[in-house]
């Protein structure tokens, strides 16, 4: 499991950069279409702007994740591979959209859910936003509201200057109070319109559901818990001035018609299940103290997950034998579940140990042929031994995992390392110029892509991907 900060910040940035300046104009959460309801007007994307998100990766999250989303991404008519998942570190129950391609899921959701119909309605909804276009006329609402806020600062800019010249006091405030009120009424109507496509797209959540048969009262648990929270805070806030519908509305307007389909009673697999707990326990254990994990799953539990959490627990604490005899323990009850092994070989790697954790990375590999995110952990390993004879085949290993993963800052870095050992000086700026790219840093990314292109042969692909990071222009990732 990688924790970084967005590797993906060109991409954020470039595609919600117009979302992100409704914000600023109508101070709502506009930077993407959202299932959390918020309990002020104003919540995560003032903060979202400064900092970024923060990312992480994990094959067996994601992996998960994608199977719970496919389906629903075939009922709703999407085509396949146009919505990527992006894993949000963030414990806090939410997702959100901010283009047709990418859906972004906070740990939060899985961490919280016990169920997966929990989180396949919230991929659902999401989804729902999707298939109906919801942010293409976001942008034409934000727009319409913009508009009226204009008319009616010119309007009341108007009253105020002929209440100026007059010296009629009276008509100066009231030209005051025409200038407030037409921003008012355009952040008012752009956030009914929000709330309307909210509640679509629940309903779109529904359908897909239906047809993917997965019961729809893990999508109403989850509005069940957030109507909860909102309770108390709901007494004191405006529902006129919420992006979303209040919780409660939101919940009594899905329950009649859920608990009316046919598939409501039906349970989960038992096998996605498992998988489910499995990775809600090593979210758990790789975000959470030692002690914190050991409080959720005591010794007494032999569960597969609970293992799971404390072996992790003791990779992240305890000494690597100590950690790796625990990870056995799994292995020995589960020998074809590829993700111990990368526990395993993490466990190694990161106690120092690099040339020990070579043979579990591959295991996971053959388990699991193809993996990106196990061909890095290899190439990786491979490069970290010190070991010259491995260095040939880190390149190829990191190489082709590149290829399918594009934004792996380690991949980078370890592939642009094992260019250098190896002489391919040009091979190790490109490298790193790539690995800048992938962390949004467009200055180092180019200073090295102008090195490596000065020892590339012209038109060579190599060459060309060096120039297509020169040809990128400042503005297309740092506007606002």
């Amino acid at each position: 499991m990688h924790f970084r900060n967005s590797a993906l910040k060109p991409v954020i940035e470039a595609t919600t950069s117009h979302a992100k300046k409704f914000a600023r104009l109508f101070l709502v959460t506009a930077t993407a279409l959202s299932l959390v309801v918020p309990n002020v007007a104003i919540t995560s994307a003032q903060a979202q702007q400064k900092k970024g998100l923060p990312l992480v990766r994990d094959a067996e999250t994601e992996d998960l994740l994608r199977e719970y989303a496919k389906p629903i991404f075939r009922a709703a008519g999407l085509p396949a591979g146009q919505v990527e998942i992006i894993l949000v570190n963030d414990k806090s129950f939410n997702a959100f959209v901010p283009d047709s391609r990418r859906m972004f899921i906070n740990l939060g959701v899985i961490m919280d859910a016990k169920t997966p119909s929990e989180v396949i309605g919230v991929i659902a909804h999401e989804t729902g936003h999707i298939a109906g276009n919801h942010l293409v006329r976001m942008r034409q609402a934000a727009s319409n509201a913009q508009i009226m806020s204009v008319i009616g600062m010119i309007l009341g800019a108007g009253a105020m200057a002929a209440g100026a010249a007059t010296g009629n006091s009276s008509v100066a405030r009231g030209g005051a109070a025409a200038t407030t009120a037409g921003g008012a009424i355009g952040q008012r109507n752009f956030l009914s319109y929000r709330r309307s496509e909210e509640s679509a797209a629940d309903q779109a959540a529904l359908r897909y559901l239906d047809r993917t048969g997965v019961s729809p009262k893990g999508m109403l648990k989850t509005f069940e818990r957030m109507a909860d929270q909102a309770l108390f805070a709901a007494q004191y806030v405006d529902p006129y001035a919420l992006s979303h519908p209040m919780p409660r509305a939101r919940y009594t307007a899905l329950e009649t018609k859920a608990k009316k389909n046919r598939h409501f009673n039906k349970k989960d697999p038992k096998r996605l299940q498992i998988k489910h707990d499995l990775v809600k326990a090593k979210l758990l254990a790789f975000t959470s103290h030692k002690n914190t994990t050991y409080r959720a799953y005591p010794e007494k539990d032999k569960s597969l997950p609970a293992q799971y959490a404390r072996a992790i627990a003791s990779m992240r604490s305890d000494r690597v034998s100590k950690a790796v005899k625990k990870i056995d323990a799994l292995i020995a009850k589960a020998p074809e579940y590829p993700y111990f092994y990368e526990v395993k070989g993490q466990a190694y790697l990161e106690g120092g140990k690099p040339k020990q954790a070579i043979a579990p990375f591959r295991k996971a590999l053959s388990l699991y042929p193809g993996n990106p995110h196990f061909e890095i952990w290899l190439g990786f390993a491979m490069v970290a031994s010190n070991d010259n004879r491995y260095l040939k085949e880190a390149k190829t290993i990191l190489s082709r995992a590149l290829r399918k993963d594009k934004y792996s800052t380690t991949g980078y870095a370890q592939l642009a390392i094992a260019n250098a050992r190896l002489g391919d000086v040009a091979g190790a700026d490109l490298a790193t110029a790539q690995s800048h790219m992938a962390k949004g840093d467009l200055r180092g990314a180019q200073r090295y892509a102008k090195r490596a292109q000065k020892k590339l042969k012209t038109g060579s692909p190599a060459w060309q991907q060096a120039d297509d990071i020169l040809s990128i222009k400042p503005t297309r990732l740092n506007r606002r």
